[in-house]
C-alpha cells in the first residue's frame, strides 16, 4: 500500500492534486483545508496516503499529518461515512475541532461539514466516542518532509518526532496526564477538549489545571 509520496505538483483541481514523482502521476484527493495549504502547480509536496481499493476504482486520499489521516480512517468506520464525508468534516472541522466536538458531544458542530445531516454527524459523535481520545493522544505531529520524488510503499510508516507543546500537541499531554491520574479517557477528553476551548493558547500545565477544575466534584 502506498502510505505517503512526494513530488511535484503538476495540477490543482476543486478536490485533488496530481503530484509526479519521478515520471508516475498520482491522482490524490484532499480536503478543502489541506488544499489550502499546498502550493501551486509546480511546487514540490509530501503527503501521507490512505490508498481506498473497491472491485471498480482505487482512490488516494492525503493528508499532511498522520493525525488527520488516523482521523480519516476512523471517521470512514461510522456507518454512512465514506471518504469523500470523512474529507469534508477534515476540512471543516480540522483534526482538532473533530476531536474536541466528539469529546463534548457537540455533534451539531460536525453538521458544519457539507453534505453531513444530524443523522449522520450523531453517529460520529456517538460511535467514536469511545475511541476519539486514542487518535487525540497522538497530539500534532509533523514529518520531515521526504526527498522531492520519493514514493514510500508503507501502510503503516514511523512515527515522526512530535512538535513542541502547543495546540493539540499540549491537549494530548494534558489527556495523557489525566488518564494517569485515573481519569477515563472520554473524561479526560471531555474536560480538555473544554479546556482547550475556554483558552486556545494554553500550555500543558494550564490546560491539565483548568481541566482537574473541570473535572472536580461540585457540591
Amino acid at each position: 500500500m502506498i502510505g505517503r509520496i512526494a513530488g511535484r505538483i503538476d495540477y490543482r483541481a476543486a478536490d485533488h492534486v496530481l503530484i509526479d514523482v519521478r515520471g508516475v502521476g498520482y491522482l490524490v484527493y484532499c480536503s478543502e483545508r489541506t488544499l489550502s495549504a499546498l502550493p501551486g502547480p509546480g511546487g514540490q509536496v509530501a503527503l501521507y496516503t490512505d490508498l481506498l481499493v473497491r472491485e471498480d476504482i482505487l482512490q488516494l486520499f492525503g493528508f499532511t499529518t498522520l493525525i488527520e489521516k488516523e482521523w480519516h480512517r476512523l471517521l470512514m468506520s461510522v456507518q454512512g461515512v465514506g471518504a469523500r464525508a470523512s474529507l469534508a468534516i477534515l476540512g471543516a472541522l480540522g483534526p482538532d475541532g473533530i476531536g474536541r466536538a466528539i469529546a463534548l458531544g457537540d455533534w451539531n458542530a460536525v453538521t458544519a461539514a457539507k453534505g453531513i445531516g444530524a443523522k449522520t454527524a450523531q453517529r460520529v459523535v456517538n460511535e467514536l466516542k469511545d475511541k476519539a481520545p486514542g487518535v487525540m493522544a497522538m497530539g500534532a505531529t509533523t514529518a520531515p518532509a521526504p526527498d522531492a520524488g520519493e514514493a514510500v510503499i508503507d501502510a503503516a510508516p514511523a512515527m515522526p518526532a512530535a512538535v513542541a507543546p502547543s495546540g493539540s500537541g499540549a491537549q494530548a499531554e494534558a489527556l495523557s496526564a489525566l488518564t494517569n491520574l485515573g481519569y477515563s479517557p472520554g473524561e479526560a477528553a471531555g474536560a480538555v477538549a473544554q479546556a482547550a476551548g475556554n483558552a486556545p493558547r494554553a500550555e500543558t500545565a494550564e490546560l491539565i489545571r483548568l481541566s482537574l477544575k473541570l473535572l472536580a466534584p461540585r457540591g
